[in-house]
């Protein structure tokens, strides 16, 4: 089986807004970069050089892999599966204006229907691509496998493991900043090692 670590990216500035991102990006606070640091530093002592680093192609998934990349001399594969879902055009707003302006669609969603949200993809569609990616990026590799993302590829690639239909109601909260989550893979199935084990209070 194959060891496959999903890395959350750093706090980026929408992030600390409490703003929807989506497939848009606001780049990395100083905490945020504090915090790529920080994990790249974790990685190296629990698992050292992997066989193979990816991340998604967007820049604060890409600046948080950079500190373990270049501390392990492994070159980072980009790809845009592993991008975060798309939201559409609910990118930049904040938490409760969307609360308030699309209210029948934030409580079908946060009641677990898996809709499309700002003419963006359902969770089935963001699963579908992810999970494909992460099969991909652990074939034929002997060790393990890191893998820099978002949290809704971490919710999907977790369901899968589970067997659930989408995230929301199996209580898979969004996994922190720099948090870890832990699988094991056969060209079969995934199965969840840990989830969301955040970075140590300093």
């Amino acid at each position: 089986m194959t060891r496959l670590v999903l890395v959350r990216h750093g706090e980026s500035h929408w992030n600390a807004e409490r703003r929807y991102q989506g497939q848009m990006d606001s780049g990395l606070t100083e905490l945020g970069r504090d915090q790529a640091a920080q994990v790249g530093r974790r990685l190296v002592d629990e698992i050292g050089t992997p066989s193979a680093i990816w991340s998604s192609d967007l820049p604060r998934a890409r600046d948080t892999s950079r500190p373990y990349s270049e501390a392990v001399a492994v070159p980072v594969v980009e790809d845009r599966r592993l991008r975060e879902i798309d939201i559409g055009d609910w990118g930049g707003f904040r938490t409760d204006e969307l609360a308030e302006e699309h209210r029948e669609t934030v409580a079908a969603f946060t009641s677990g229907q898996d809709i499309r949200r700002g003419g963006g993809e359902t969770f089935a569609e963001l699963r579908a691509r992810v999970v494909e990616c992460l099969f991909e990026a652990v074939a034929d590799q002997e060790g393990p496998v890191v893998v820099f993302c978002h949290g809704g590829a971490i919710q999907v690639a977790a369901a899968e493991a589970a067997g659930a239909p989408n995230p929301r109601p199996l209580g898979f909260v969004g996994p922190s900043n720099c948090s870890l989550t832990e699988f094991r893979l056969t060209p079969e199935r995934f199965a969840l090692v840990s989830y969301n084990r955040g970075l140590p209070a300093s």
